[in-house]
């Protein structure tokens, strides 16, 4: 079942032009071209990227939270109870007066215990400060270390500067090693994210974040096939600002609030112009209107690839949408 799904998935009619196969991608001559087995590595080095972050959250992250004053809250835990564990759970989190009362004759004690139990009970749902940061660094430092090592990747790469040049020898287009690690780090991280959607911090825009992953998981093959595509957007993450966002939430947790302000407003400048600006006008150009000028029978690929592009787009306008009124009450309101 899985080598039909494979073979399903990897159709060369859905990734390549007419009379092109995936036999023109041997390797040969010097020269060393993306294979699509070579993804399934990204799942192993997913889980090692959650080892580099358990041991950076417990041995880095926690004593820098303390040295900024963060301390270690610890909640009171309500006593094992499998009666109102099981209605927590399955039932409601925040029952009635009645249903209260009803739990209290069901579990032979008194309706304040009762309300005191699912009290403290919930509390153990919300992430403490100290746990909000380690997840903060730890996307900081992912963010920050893919930035820096992208420039150096991309700097003197002809496509960084001239985004016709992404199409130059389409779809013969060799893979350099420091594009292999490049790729096998982005894509192994947002694999990882994935891995602990259940377990990391719930935000107020959760479900946006989720498909947010999905799109940047699910675009990972049309991207490992049209490399060139993927350095380009990439342009956009090394100087969007993820890792200043980051940063301000940190210094947000420990109240350093002039830090803070600071960071999150260089945030909002560089993704408005990243994200707004370029992205759109520069990386959708690149996928949506110059590929017209290389084959007039565009791939499937095409379709999934802009498709999953242009909603990211609206979720960056969403975003930016959400940064706005932030920006706007800082300012007029203090």
């Amino acid at each position: 079942i899985l080598k039909t799904l494979n073979s399903w998935f990897w159709w060369e009619n859905i990734w390549m032009p007419v009379n092109v196969t995936w036999a023109h991608f041997v390797d040969r001559d010097g020269l060393v071209f993306p294979k699509p087995h070579q993804l399934y590595a990204t799942i192993p080095y997913a889980f090692v990227l959650l080892i580099i972050r358990f041991f950076s959250e417990r041995y880095v992250a926690i004593p820098l939270a303390k040295a900024l004053g963060i301390k270690n809250v610890r909640r009171v835990k309500p006593q094992p109870n499998p009666v109102l564990e099981s209605y927590f759970r399955e039932c409601s989190k925040h029952p009635s007066q009645s249903e209260i009362q009803g739990l209290a004759k069901k579990c032979n004690c008194t309706v304040r215990l009762v309300e005191k139990w699912f009290r403290r009970r919930r509390n153990l749902e919300i992430p403490t400060v100290l746990r909000k940061f380690q997840e903060a660094f730890w996307r900081f430092s992912f963010y920050l270390t893919s930035s820096i090592a992208g420039f150096i990747f991309l700097y003197d790469k002809p496509w960084f500067y001239d985004i016709w040049q992404t199409w130059v020898g389409y779809p013969f287009q060799t893979l350099l090693p420091s594009q292999y690690w490049y790729y096998m780090a982005e894509i192994s991280f947002y694999w990882s994210l994935l891995f602990t959607l259940g377990i990391d911090n719930k935000r107020k825009a959760s479900g946006r974040h989720e498909i947010f992953f999905l799109l940047r998981w699910k675009m990972s093959p049309c991207l490992w096939k049209s490399r060139k595509e993927l350095i380009s957007e990439n342009t956009g993450n090394m100087f969007d600002g993820f890792y200043s966002m980051q940063a301000a939430k940190m210094f947000n947790y420990a109240r350093w609030e002039k830090t803070c302000n600071m960071l999150f407003i260089i945030f909002s400048i560089a993704f408005f112009i990243t994200r707004i600006i370029l992205f759109p006008f520069w990386i959708l150009r690149a996928t949506l209107y110059q590929p017209t000028y290389y084959s007039t029978t565009p791939v499937i690929a095409y379709f999934l690839f802009n498709g999953q592009l242009l909603i990211l787009q609206g979720l960056h306008l969403y975003w930016g949408y959400l940064i706005f009124k932030i920006l706007r009450r800082f300012i007029f309101l203090k």
